[in-house]
């Protein structure tokens, strides 16, 4: 899996991204199948621990963040992997600091959330489109920077990706989307807005990953053309950075939990409450 990660002081250049592998359908299924028993077993490593981990999804419109959004949560248990889709903020959010409703959305101990868009609408949307006044986007690079140093120190897990695609690609996925009921309440007047917008969106990311990419936090440039191809690579990156330094091996049963399963089953398990064979 090929990606791109990028450290402060370094500035991708989308425009010059070419190349947009892909997978074969079989590999792919056999991948997504390996990696959501991966993501299983990391999120059960986590319950009743203090581990926690943010997944934030940014990237073009169509780019395929639901479909990253969906395989996550075909593998997990939502009683402890939340999503958050992130809209315009409501009347009592902007009288507040654009931050506090994602502080709001934080993890518990155990707890793996997802953000599909987040706080990185600052220094995107709300700059492109002049929600945020330049003095307000320009210092929230440190106010980003500052919010996931946070974060981390308080041993928060978090994940940045950011999927790409090119303008013809998105221009297919818009064609796609008209044409296909099922998928038409995915499509807005927005949309339309800021592909015209297109290069001003494309300096604001370009920025964005410039500027806020420390080592302890790195964004992960993935290209989408390949919807396939995306998402493995997203759920790996994922997987790779929720299980460092976690032991996937299932826990030992409760010694209480084996007297009663002998008592009440019959059955007669080792102490590390594994049926023989």
């Amino acid at each position: 899996m090929k990606t791109a990660d990028f450290v402060v002081g370094k500035r991708p250049k989308l425009a010059a991204i070419t190349r947009f592998p892909s997978v074969d359908i079989s590999d792919y299924e056999r991948r997504l199948a390996d990696l959501q028993e991966i993501l299983q077993r990391i999120q059960q490593a986590y319950l009743g621990t203090h581990e926690r981990a943010v997944i934030v999804l940014e990237g073009w419109d169509t780019a395929g963040k639901g479909g990253v959004v969906r395989r996550l949560g075909w593998a997990l248990d939502p009683r402890s992997f939340k999503v958050h889709t992130i809209a315009a903020p409501e009347e009592r959010e902007k009288s507040l600091h654009y931050l506090q409703r994602f502080w709001e959305r934080l993890p518990r101990h155990g707890q793996i959330v997802a953000f599909d868009r987040s706080w990185y609408g600052r220094v995107m949307v709300e700059r492109v489109e002049g929600f945020a006044a330049p003095a307000e986007w320009r210092r929230a690079y440190d106010e980003i920077n500052e919010f996931e140093r946070m974060l981390i120190a308080d041993e928060v897990r978090l994940v940045k990706l950011f999927l790409h695609i090119t303008p013809d690609e998105q221009l297919r996925r818009f064609r796609n989307r008209l044409v296909n009921p099922l998928k038409r309440w995915k499509l807005s007047y927005e949309d339309f807005r800021n592909r015209g917008r297109w290069k001003d969106y494309e300096t604001a990311i370009e920025d964005m990953m410039e500027k806020t990419s420390p080592r302890r936090a790195p964004w992960h440039l993935i290209p989408a053309n390949d919807k396939p191809y995306s998402r493995i690579a997203a759920l790996r990156i994922v997987a790779d950075r929720l299980s460092k330094g976690v032991s996937l091996e299932p826990r030992p049963l409760d010694p209480k939990v084996i007297d009663a399963a002998e008592s009440l089953l019959g059955l007669r398990l080792p102490p590390n409450g594994r049926p023989p064979g």
